[in-house]
């Protein structure tokens, strides 16, 4: 039955000096996504946090891994190989500089666009080729610099549609699960 599971891994980063942050909001999506299943995170042996449950009728491993960003693919791949999932069956949700605030993408493959938790991820799976569920968080203002804006918490005004934002993020991820690939880019990517 491990053919048809799927696994999910937000990436962000682990404590509470991060839980607020940008580059967290792929930790956001799958909480949610956690709560939708009715489910509790817990520490496994793969230096992750996993929920087991159903999305949209499909067997689902929702993780977060225990590792900073930048060492991410360590505990994805653990996960995987413990739980069976194929490389084409592993949906990765990540803040994305290169996207406007607010808006979503879905993607397969492509380079890591300088985002150290999806270069960690390709490397440690030897591949790019796994889905991506891009949230958008806009470029730095000025001259600030990225790596210190990914890791400061979002601005009151992005504040107020987040919740929303992150709601859509994980339907974009159930749809994804329900009907693959091609329909959710269809639906999001327009």
């Amino acid at each position: 039955m491990g053919e048809d599971r799927y696994l999910v891994v937000g990436l962000g980063n682990p404590g509470p000096r991060y839980a607020a942050t940008r580059h967290n909001a792929g930790f956001f999506v799958v909480d949610l996504l956690a709560e939708r299943i009715g489910g509790r995170f817990k520490a496994h042996k793969g230096r992750a946090d996993v929920v087991e449950g159903r999305l949209a009728g499909t067997p689902v491993v929702l993780a977060k891994p225990k590792s900073f960003m930048n060492e991410s693919g360590g505990p994805i791949v653990a996960i995987s190989r413990f739980y069976k999932v194929p490389l084409e069956r592993i949906a990765i949700v990540h803040d994305e500089l290169d996207l406007p605030f607010g808006a979503l993408r879905l993607k397969r493959g492509g380079g890591d666009g300088g985002h150290n938790g999806l270069r960690s991820a390709s490397a440690a799976l030897g591949s790019n080729e796994y889905a991506r569920i891009r949230f958008g968080i806009g470029r730095p203002p000025g001259r600030q610099d990225p790596a210190d804006y990914v890791l400061r918490e979002f601005a009151a005004s992005e504040r107020k549609e987040l919740a929303f934002l992150v709601d859509r993020a994980a339907d974009e991820v159930e749809l994804l699960i329900a009907q693959g690939l091609e329909p959710a880019q269809n639906q999001y990517n327009s």
